[in-house]
């Protein structure tokens, strides 16, 4: 799954992608990034539950989770028209699970604001509009054929019909589809279609320095918004990360500690995206390797196992969980089983974040 980063020109956008992606060149061991190619990226999720596990089950190597991440080209008023590169933009949120905007929410007087002064709610509502618009193109020329095919009978053409008719009401009325109410049966068929408003979106306020903790008025703004529509906000300051990623391992750790921070501003954003896309983490713990391995919540156990290796998930005999709070009480897996601590799941299983696990099956 990826989360695509969006943006008006000259809200910092690129300088914090490229801020993230030099963190390889920083050779920073607790957040790597490397590119795949100019406008993507693959970010580890930091988390601190690995170096927590390694203190008692020494491996030879640590494996964080990973998220992928696409630089998607700028957006300007009328994208949905093909203005600007409209159309490469809207053809690449298309493809990504979820939407990471990024706001300016600093003032400087250096930088040119697009709409000629810095308003988040207005770039919002400009990006907003754009998808609703985009969406609304998409229904109205795809749902005349969905109605025709419907009139078959068959079951699956009239969900899709329907669920159609459904999104078409709510977004002809100005509301993203993420906060219109889905059944399970009918997201399938949303996410089918491509429709942009449906994506999880995650507002990223790129903040000035003196508010790295997000507290200012325009920072507010946009939390305001994010509550009533159904999204996250994560404030980070894309210029301060960007000098925090040319720096060594010891100058980086200092210039934190001056500014009032425990780490780069990446591990929230990336810990925040992982979220908004709908995924968590189990681990897998040995002599080898602590690993987190990523999965939807509400994956079963099998499908737990799948991640691993698809013959895991076809020959899934049953699974031995255990908590990070078991290992940490009782100091090793050897003295949680004695314990009676380590628990036997079956295929049934509801996976919980943090499960530390094996898995048993048969090939």
């Amino acid at each position: 799954m990826e989360a695509g980063i969006v943006g008006l020109p000259n809200v910092g956008k690129s300088t914090l992608f490229n801020a993230l992606t030099c963190s390889t060149a920083a050779q920073s061991a607790n957040y790597p990034f490397c590119t795949i190619e100019p406008n993507e990226g693959i970010v580890s999720v930091p988390d601190q539950r690995l170096q927590r596990i390694t203190k008692y089950i020494p491996p030879q190597k640590v494996i964080p989770a990973a998220l992928k991440l696409v630089d998607i080209a700028g957006i300007v008023k009328g994208a949905s028209e093909g203005e600007g590169l409209g159309n490469k933009f809207l053809s690449h949120i298309r493809e990504v699970d979820a939407i990471m905007q990024v706001v300016r929410c600093f003032v400087d007087d250096d930088i040119t604001h697009v709409g000629g002064g810095v308003n988040p709610l207005s770039d919002i509502e400009t990006i907003e509009t754009e998808l609703l618009l985009a969406d609304m193109q998409t229904l109205e020329n795809s749902l005349p054929k969905a109605q025709r095919s419907a009139k078959s009978g068959d079951k699956e053409a009239k969900l899709r019909a329907t669920v159609m008719e459904k999104c078409q009401a709510w977004v002809n009325e100005g509301k993203p589809l993420r906060t219109c109410s889905f059944t399970d049966e009918e997201k399938s068929v949303v996410r089918a279609i491509g429709l942009m408003t449906a994506k999880p979106v995650l507002f990223v306020a790129n903040v000035a320095e003196d508010d790295l903790d997000g507290q200012g008025t325009l920072v507010q703004q946009v939390r305001q918004y994010a509550t009533t529509n159904g999204a996250n906000v994560v404030p980070i300051c894309a210029k301060l990360e960007a000098e925090l990623a040319e720096l060594d391992e010891a100058d980086r750790n200092e210039m934190l500690q001056s500014v009032g921070l425990t780490e780069p501003g990446l591990g929230p954003l990336a810990r925040a995206a992982y979220r908004t896309l709908g995924l968590q983490s189990y681990f897998t713990a040995g002599e080898k390797e602590v690993r987190a391995w990523t999965i939807p919540v509400g994956a079963t156990a099998p499908q737990a196992a799948g991640v691993i290796h698809s013959d895991f998930e076809k020959g899934f005999i049953r699974c031995e969980v255990y908590t990070l709070e078991d290992l940490e009480t009782f100091k090793s897996e050897k003295e949680i089983r004695a314990a009676g601590k380590l628990r036997v799941e079956g295929k049934a299983y509801v996976m919980q974040d943090g499960d530390i696990c094996h898995f048993l099956f048969n090939t």
